[in-house]
């Protein structure tokens, strides 16, 4: 059996030096500076998000480095270590949604999505180096688009990048571009946490449109060396795409419930249900308000899982080490079971994990392919992951690659 593949985080020194070179040999002139922002593991709290419910995701060690210098025309010239010797060009001047196409459109997309709100933002080149692995359900995507949003807000002087309340615009931005401008559903979980979260704390997100920016975040300690624990996060390396159709049909199901509910989002139905003196009869008496099975599956899933992060959090804190793990269990089962978002892939890997030891395991992420989570005691995580791989290649999948998931910083400048 071939040793599974660990994906060590870049050092920071590495990475200015990685992606200051790219950008030279690319541009034939110096950067500006050199940023970074991190990819994320949802600890809990899955497809919540777009529902106004709550989420609890760290930072990953794991970050996207870019070298950035402005321009004063509107050309952006972008290159990627993935491809070094192919930039790709665009102009911000009359760039509409989906104008550009491919990975480029997602920092273009923040450009173009500061410029639509009105701030001065030109041109730019900037060159890409990553060690969050593509595909992985770990958010590539958003390391790559906070990362610029931080670069241009330092660049061209928006002044929105020093403070968590200020950060939410350039989130907003990087929103935006990965809705608009790239075509991937998101609901804000990602870039929130690469542009917020704080070393050695897990973020506990409250999605609730009315909340500000000072009210919808708390940092929850997640010290895993403190109960001698791993999490092992392991890329499956099955397909991942959320750009087709799959999670905006179910976003879609979830505010047509809404609307039949007459409530402004599920989060609403959720806090009802756990007041309700009965919540289990609560929950009945709303899935019984609605008119078909999927429906009904996704609004359980979605009810239930915002109650679980709440619960999660207390366990934890609590050291109850048990009751997290059954609760990273139970997500993954109502993630399987009613939101059918899961592949076999991600199926086996948290069998083979909760057969051998696991306190819990579920995936991470939007699904449909990307990675799974486990809580595992420390010392273990290689262990696990190699059983994981080995079962793979037993059954004919693609070879998975894990990392070691640690609570780290969110976006910063480097230099």
């Amino acid at each position: 059996m071939a040793k599974v593949q660990f994906i060590a985080p870049i050092e920071a020194e590495e990475g200015v030096d990685r992606a200051t070179a790219l950008f030279e040999t690319t541009f034939g002139n110096k950067p500006e500076g050199v940023w970074n922002a991190p990819g994320r593991v949802n600890l809990i709290g899955e497809h919540t998000d777009y529902n106004a419910g709550l989420c609890l995701p760290i930072a990953l060690p794991h970050r996207t480095y870019i070298a950035l210098k402005p321009r004063n025309d509107t050309k952006v010239r972008v290159v990627s270590d993935i491809d070094p010797d192919h930039a790709v060009e665009a102009d911000l001047e009359g760039l509409e949604a989906g104008g550009v196409e491919g990975w480029a459109a997602y920092p273009v997309g923040v450009a173009w999505a500061l410029r639509l709100k009105g701030f001065n933002v030109k041109g730019f080149d900037a060159a890409f180096v990553s060690c969050v692995p593509l595909g992985s359900g770990l958010s590539s995507s958003a390391a790559m688009t906070c990362s610029t949003a931080l670069a241009l807000d330092d660049v061209y002087g928006l002044g929105y990048g020093q403070s968590d309340a200020g950060r939410v615009t350039l989130i907003n931005a990087a929103i935006k571009s990965e809705n608009d401008m790239a075509g991937a559903s998101t609901g804000g979980l990602d870039q929130n946490a690469s542009m917020r979260c704080t070393e050695g704390h897990a973020l506990l997100l409250d999605c609730r449109p009315e909340l500000t920016p000072l009210e919808n975040v708390s940092q929850q300690p997640f010290d895993l060396k403190a109960h001698k624990l791993e999490l092992l996060a392991l890329d499956t390396q099955a397909p991942h795409q959320l750009n087709d159709g799959q999670y905006a049909e179910r976003r879609a199901t979830c505010e047509k419930a809404a609307e039949i509910l007459k409530v402004p989002n599920l989060r609403y139905c959720a806090d009802g249900i756990m007041k309700a003196g009965d919540p289990f009869q609560a929950l009945k008496e709303t899935l019984d308000a609605l008119p078909d099975e999927n429906m009904k599956r996704r609004v359980r899933h979605v009810v239930t899982e915002i109650e679980r992060v709440r619960t999660f959090v207390h366990a934890f804190a609590d050291g109850d080490i048990e009751q997290a793990g059954r609760l990273f269990n139970a997500s993954h089962d109502s993630l399987a079971t009613d939101y059918e978002v899961t592949v076999p892939e991600l199926d086996v890997a948290v069998d083979v994990a909760r057969r051998n030891g696991a306190y819990g395991a579920r995936m991470t992420g939007g699904g449909f392919g990307g990675s799974i989570i486990a809580l595992v005691d420390e010392g273990r995580s290689e262990e696990m992951a190699q059983l994981i791989a080995d079962e793979f290649e037993r059954r004919g999948f693609h070879a998975p690659r894990a990392l070691a998931a640690v609570a780290s910083a969110s976006a910063s400048r480097n230099i």
